[in-house]
């Protein structure tokens, strides 16, 4: 049982009487100052609600309002994290309602969804605020009773006192408790009485999209909007030198078109103020089809940009990024990889003597993967609704993290960053592409030049070659395996443009006594970012498709190759920095090869295994694939996963199977590439996605069952599907594969 205090350094409660007739109103705040807000405070804003990162209003019909902090994009937290309230609250699930709340970072906190950290980072917090609820609607019911307050128990919205036979529903009691102070401290449930955590709930908003219902952004409308469209330049390493908009603007429908600057001069840009294309031209106009007719008639001359050398303030402190000039393309490219990576690189982790180990070797076995870089493709497309009035600015848009584009916003616009107001309508995807919000500066900036409400929308084309990227990888593998098949040394040298995918200290490092870890990078002008599990999405199959080609040198089952690796971590491992736990590692491999049968003769069914460890979850996979007419074809896929407490069983297996079907449509077909720095392929014509027919016939998903506090879910199954789909065409065609994607525009193997 765990107890809580209920003001942890800047943690706080408010409460308030709720502005709806004899109603309870508790909110939660996770960053907010400790320092109080009073009734008049509280009674002052504009809605019937007032929360901090969780919020719970209950009426007097013991119906339940839970609003949900995070954005939402696709992985059920506006169902998982109202899940945890409800729980310690002890409330009838049927009778919760829930609300996304809007970007308000003094009542809210740090409103992000990314990096598989929404439900882990709000564990605590939501339940501490169902919990303290709960406590005060017992207290007030021991006063009105006169009966001890540890002699009132609740059941599913109900108070209860046994000894004298009275039972009430929370909305009557509701009022009385809104005015009690908040206890000091909380007990949370123990596991083993969770009714509402650990059991599947289905998705709040399911109905709602189904139907068609406003939900999206996309759905956005205002009274007198407009729609904006804007126009970059055609290649990287390109900006704008002047523009001819007369024929354009003489179209019918055209309100206006102007020129914008995402940044101020001298702005000092944070992590996620990454745009390609900082200076674009914009087209306004009554409606979408209209702007985008006029679009083919703007006639615009672009110019090469000069190199360039800033300061980033990013999560890790000040960074300096060199921007090169000049039109980059996926061939020069390789051959500047092969330049750098054929050089050392800078040594990031080194453990025993792995140069003694590797000249002593019986056996050396050396491989280069590679993989390219990769557009998200989100299934709604880019979009933003402004409204700028003055030195005020109301916002609308699907952004993954709010609070790290105000600051952009309230400098482009020249206005406090207090006074734009944000609400955050669900996403249609993200995968880390709506965590770089330049979209929401540019319809700011539109807006305060035509003077009007606007809804920016982009094309396919126009997100698809604006960035931003998964970048280009490559890794190339050593291992030395001793005149009795032991790996006795391992050696990984890796890099890309412009970012090294290397974790150095990931497994197999802590495995083996003699490793080094090298890496590089090469500057560009194709601006990249986070997608789905970044750096491990690539090195995930890199490593996993090595070990297997290793275990297979050694004449060891795959399996249990790497059993016998991680068993040596757990029990004498080497260095101090290793940052994955190898006994749940194990737990991953153990329960994989138990539900998919491992070993068992498949037929003309050809398996692959693979496991990795990201954002602090233990995920592996067994791929069953066979060939039919030289195209590999996946049957079934395997997944055993440990990331802590599952809150809700459908959502998380929904993200699982997910990640498993993206996952092996990039391996087999995901790429983007350049020449003279423009991309490639545009639109789905050219940019192959999996299709409904390519996806796993059966995919079976398993979870560890355990006590450990939630860790991410939402990415950590798509990195080990890579080496997964690698492995398995291995054992189908004796060939191993080294360079994603596997088939791309082939339509066999080979």
């Amino acid at each position: 049982m765990t107890t809580l205090k209920t003001s942890i350094g800047r943690r706080s409660f408010l409460k308030s009487a709720a502005l709806t007739g004899g109603g309870m109103m508790l909110g939660f705040s996770w960053l907010s100052s400790c320092q109080s807000k009073t009734e008049e405070e509280v009674m002052a804003m504009p809605e019937a609600w007032f929360e901090i990162n969780s919020y719970l209003k209950i009426g007097d019909n013991g119906v339940v309002t839970i609003y949900t902090p995070n954005p939402e994009f696709g992985q059920n937290v506006r169902t998982s994290m109202p899940m945890l309230v409800a729980e310690e609250l002890d409330v009838d699930w049927d009778k919760v309602l829930v609300e996304q709340a809007p970007y308000h970072p003094e009542n809210f906190g740090f409103q992000f969804t990314g990096g598989s950290r929404g439900i882990m980072s709000r564990w605590e917090p939501l339940r501490m605020a169902g919990a303290s609820a709960k406590h005060l609607l017992r207290q007030a019911a021991a006063q009105a009773w006169q009966v001890p307050l540890e002699e009132v128990t609740t059941t599913t919205g109900m108070l209860h006192h046994q000894a004298s036979d009275r039972s009430a529903g929370y909305g009557e009691m509701a009022s009385a408790a809104a005015k009690l102070p908040i206890p000091e401290e909380v007990t949370l449930k123990e596991v083993k009485d969770f009714r509402i955590i650990s059991t599947s709930r289905k998705n709040v908003d399911a109905k709602s999209i189904v139907q068609g219902q406003s939900l999206f952004g996309m759905d956005y409308h205002k009274e007198g909007m407009l729609i904006a469209m804007i126009v970059h330049p055609p290649a990287f390493g390109l900006t704008l030198e002047s523009v001819d908009d007369a024929a354009a603007k003489a179209m019918p429908g055209i309100k206006e078109i102007v020129t914008i600057k995402s940044f101020p001069d001298g702005y000092e840009k944070g992590g996620f103020d990454t745009n390609a294309f900082p200076e674009l031209v914009a087209i306004v106009g009554n409606s979408t089809w209209e702007v985008m007719q006029a679009k083919k008639e703007l006639k615009a001359t672009w110019k090469p940009i000069t190199a360039t050398t800033e300061t980033i303030n990013g999560f890790r402190g000040k960074e300096t990024k060199h921007t090169p000039a000049g039109l980059e393309s996926t061939d020069s490219h390789r051959a500047q990889i092969a330049e750098v990576a054929s050089k050392p690189g800078k040594i990031v982790r080194q453990d025993g003597d792995p140069q003694a180990a590797f000249d002593n070797a019986a056996k050396v076995i050396e491989r280069s993967y590679s993989a390219p870089y990769l557009a998200h493709n989100s299934m709604e497309p880019i979009n933003a609704f402004a409204h700028v009035e003055g030195d005020k600015a109301t916002i609308a848009a699907p952004i993954q993290i709010p609070a790290l584009i105000i600051p952009t916003i309230a400098a482009g616009l020249g206005i406090p960053a207090e006074n734009i107001a944000m609400e955050m309508p669900r996403m249609g995807g993200g995968f880390g592409r709506k965590a770089y919000a330049h979209y929401v500066v540019e319809a700011a900036l539109i807006s305060q030049k035509v003077h009007a409400p606007v809804k920016l929308i982009y094309t396919r084309e126009d997100d698809m070659t604006n960035g931003i990227y998964r970048p280009t990888y490559q890794a190339t593998y050593r291992a030395a395996l001793d005149e009795n098949n032991n790996l006795v040394a391992l050696h990984v040298k890796a890099g890309g443009i412009p970012e090294s995918p290397l974790f150095a200290n990931r497994f197999p490092a802590g495995a083996v006594a003699n490793y080094l870890a090298e890496e590089w990078s090469i500057d560009s002008n194709i601006t990249i970012g986070a997608y789905r599990a970044p750096r491990s999405n690539f090195m995930a199959g890199a490593e996993q498709s090595f070990l297997d080609e290793v275990a297979e040198a050694a004449g060891k089952d795959p399996i249990q190759f790497r059993l016998d690796l991680l068993k040596q971590a757990k029990d004498n491992p080497v260095g101090e920095e290793n940052d994955y736990d190898a006994e749940r590692y194990a737990g991953v491999l153990e329960l994989v090869r138990e539900k998919a049968a491992w070993g068992q003769n498949q037929g003309n069914v050809h398996r692959g295994v693979s496991a990795y460890f990201c954002h602090n979850t233990y995920a592996a996979h067994v791929l069953d694939l066979t060939i039919e007419k030289g195209k590999p074809v996946v049957q079934k896929v395997c997944c055993a996963i440990d990331c802590g407490i599952v809150v809700n069983p459908d959502a998380a297996k929904n993200m699982a199977e997910g990640a498993i079907t993206d996952g092996i449509g990039n391996a087999f077909y995901g790429e983007l590439t350049f020449k003279d720095g423009a991309p490639e392929k545009s639109n789905f014509d050219k940019y192959r996605m999996i299709r409904m027919g390519e996806a796993p016939k059966e995919i079976d998903v398993h979870f560890v069952q355990n006590e450990i506090a939630p860790t991410g879910m939402g990415e950590p199954p798509y990195p080990p599907i890579f080496g997964a789909v690698a492995n398995a065409i291995f054992k189908a065609t004796g060939e191993r594969q080294y360079d994603q994607p596997f088939l791309g525009d082939k339509q066999v193997l080979g």
